[in-house]
């Protein structure tokens, strides 16, 4: 049964990886928005709000899933995130969005410039 079924029954599920520049995988970088890209089109996700639970399973899902209690953007909370350069959820899994930035306890640990289009002269 595909995960994002169960979690309409109630199951707390997530995706994640392990391959980190591992030989046995192509997909070895780190990206988890990849990985909720791959699972969407392994299978065949294509409503809105199972898309939305792809994403969900890389971010809040997965938190849960690790009880980690200061989880989320509040005050007093541990600041780690990841910018994406996308409007949604839906959006971010379906275009494979690039993160833009990296924050762990509030301090930038990564940027990564945004895409620019040069046009030909």
């Amino acid at each position: 049964v595909p995960v994002h079924r169960m979690l309409r029954q109630g199951v707390n599920c997530s995706l994640s990886s392990n391959n980190v520049l591992n030989p046995f995988t192509p997909f070895g970088d780190c990206s988890l928005i990849r990985m909720a890209n791959l699972y969407a089109n392994i299978c065949q996700v294509g409503q809105r709000d199972d898309k939305i639970e792809c994403f969900n399973m890389v971010t809040q899902r997965s938190a849960k899933l690790l009880n980690l209690d200061d989880y989320g953007i509040e005050v007093g909370k541990s600041a780690d995130l990841v910018v994406i350069d996308n409007v949604d959820q839906e959006s971010a899994v379906a275009e494979l969005s690039p993160p833009l930035m990296g924050f762990k306890r509030g301090r930038m640990t990564f940027r990564r410039e945004p895409a620019e289009l040069l046009w030909p002269r």
